[in-house]
């Protein structure tokens, strides 16, 4: 599912317009992204938490020149599934 299909499947659910819910689902994006470019998490109850994981700097090997390289530290975006998701899902 895209986020096309997304909007259109709440818009119907909901009885909202489809504009209404783009907007919303847009600024649930929006606020989502912004905390986690503060390294804050965000949990939604039921669904999962989004949260930003470090990396540590290592050691890697280019693989067209096989020579060691340097791979930098970095974050990375990370997702834990809650009960109820894993529930459905199994």
């Amino acid at each position: 599912m895209n986020k096309t299909k997304l909007i259109k499947v709440v818009s119907e659910k909901t009885g909202l317009s489809k504009i209404d819910v783009k907007k919303t689902v847009n600024i649930l994006m929006e606020t989502i992204s912004h905390e986690m470019a503060q390294d804050e998490k965000v949990s939604l109850l039921g669904f999962g938490t989004f949260y930003v994981a470090r990396r540590s700097a290592r050691k890697g090997i280019n693989p067209s020149t096989k020579q060691v390289i340097q791979i930098p530290a970095g974050k990375t975006v990370r997702f834990k599934a809650g009960t109820e998701l894993v529930k459905i899902v199994k």
